[in-house]
């Protein structure tokens, strides 16, 4: 029964796949030009063509078949727009007599803000108008749809939007030391709307180069650079690649571990990055991501405790003091090893105080305890769980005249949550099959708890 689930699983994926068409976009004007000023800089490529794909977006196709450990693209140096780049430009004389040095960040995103406002006179201009108009990522969420993500990404979506806040006020100097570059008001070009715009330019589609540090820029590593084309190759976690600087070539390159079929959408892989993390980076997630998890943090583990345990505080203290109180998480195989550590931990008694740095090493504990901490971790699941069928009904409220930019920020963090809802089934079905047998309390204390 089981290899019959897996083969319908299976099938069912074929058929998606198989539903998923593509429109070339090699035709359309934009990526016209942009391939025409590729070539005069060295760069053409007749294996990968720009298409529009209906399960994904835009993309590049494969328009012959490539074979696994075959180069995937190969970047010259000149397409790469670098702090180099911005150095060597009509900004780089502002930047270098700055003081402070600006970051490598900021460097970047004054000279896309910059390039963008020159239009057609650009020297740029091409990439410049391939690039997305906005983003998915959190720094663009307003509060109503920021409260929709699960608690830990919220915070961390609102530590990001408060840093990106800081950045922007505190490179105003900066900016209005550019005026002589322009003839319109500085404070009506930098704008922060423009610098989000930029930022998330920077921070979504950049690739790792390292380059050597400049005296004129500040500390901050600089490792950042933007790659025209390329980055029009989307993530697939399942995908393996080679990727970086051949300093032999002059060229970024990309070898892809696995073969693409003539037709077929090519894919590089940003690393191994759960859908919380790609959300938050890259403003999408990944459906059937093999790294997702769902994760439990103190305020939902609190749930599961029994706040009569007058060891309780010690015990949350010793977690904390010994790391194990993050990372504790559901995926597909069910709860991690930490949470039901954790939980262990707390079903212990009084009279077990010597054995809590022992149950840490993975200890074990009576079979009564097993199934009261596998009892505990279905209660947390399903408190996860009708958390996401709230949230996804929010969802449906919100899209109710919703402008297309907020409808794609929903459809985001909607595909997040029917990814998390997934999970949590599935651990539904490992934890109740870890039990001897399913008991009529359980269930019932499951669904009572959380009424």
């Amino acid at each position: 029964m089981k290899n019959s689930n897996g083969r319908r699983s299976r099938k069912k994926k074929r058929k998606k796949r198989e539903d998923a068409y593509s429109v070339t976009l090699s035709h359309e004007a934009p990526f016209v030009n942009l391939r025409r000023w590729l070539k005069k800089k060295g760069f053409s490529s007749r294996s990968l063509i720009p298409a529009s794909f209906s399960d994904i977006g835009r993309g590049l196709m494969a328009t012959k078949t490539i074979k696994a450990n075959d180069l995937l693209i190969s970047l010259p140096e000149r397409c790469l727009l670098t702090t180099g780049t911005v150095l060597k430009s009509y900004m780089g004389e502002y930047i270098k007599r700055w003081q402070p040095p600006v970051s490598p960040l900021v460097a970047l995103c004054s000279f896309l803000i910059a390039e963008r406002h020159f239009g057609d006179a650009s020297e740029w201009s091409p990439y410049i108008k391939v690039l997305p108009k906005s983003y998915t990522c959190p720094v663009y969420f307003s509060d109503d749809i920021m409260e929709l993500l699960p608690y830990g990404l919220r915070k961390k979506a609102a530590d990001q939007r408060e840093q990106f806040q800081e950045l922007y006020s505190s490179s105003q100097p900066f900016f209005l030391s550019l005026q002589p570059l322009f003839t319109q008001p500085i404070e009506d070009l930098f704008t922060q709307d423009a610098f989000r715009w930029a930022w998330s330019s920077v921070n979504t589609r950049t690739v790792y180069m390292e380059h050597v540090q400049s005296d004129f820029l500040s500390r901050e590593k600089d490792v950042l650079a933007l790659a025209p084309y390329l980055d029009l190759l989307n993530h697939c976690p399942k995908v393996q690649v080679e990727a970086g600087f051949n300093k032999l070539t002059r060229c970024y390159e990309i070898r892809s571990m696995q073969s693409c079929r003539k037709f077929q959408q090519a894919f590089i892989c940003y690393g191994p990055h759960d859908n919380q993390r790609l959300l938050l980076e890259y403003g999408f997630v990944a459906p059937g991501n093999q790294h997702s998890v769902v994760y439990v943090d103190l305020g939902i583990l609190k749930v599961c405790l029994n706040k009569g345990d007058k060891q309780l505080r010690q015990k949350l203290l010793f977690l904390k003091d010994n790391d194990f109180l993050k990372n504790l998480t559901f995926g597909i195989d069910g709860p991690s090893w930490r949470l039901m550590t954790v939980l262990k931990l707390l079903s212990l008694k009084p009279e077990q105080y010597s054995s809590w740095k022992s149950v840490l090493l993975g200890a074990a504990v009576s079979q009564d305890t097993e199934e009261w901490c596998i009892h505990k971790a279905q209660m947390l699941c399903q408190h996860l769980s009708d958390d996401n069928i709230s949230v996804l009904k929010r969802i449906a409220q919100l899209k109710d005249g919703a402008d297309q930019a907020q409808m794609e920020q929903l459809g985001v963090v909607e595909g997040l949550r029917r990814e998390e809802r997934a999970i949590l089934e599935r651990s539904k079905e490992v934890l109740q099959s870890l039990l001897p047998e399913s008991l009529p309390w359980q269930q019932d204390s499951i669904q009572n708890t959380e009424r």
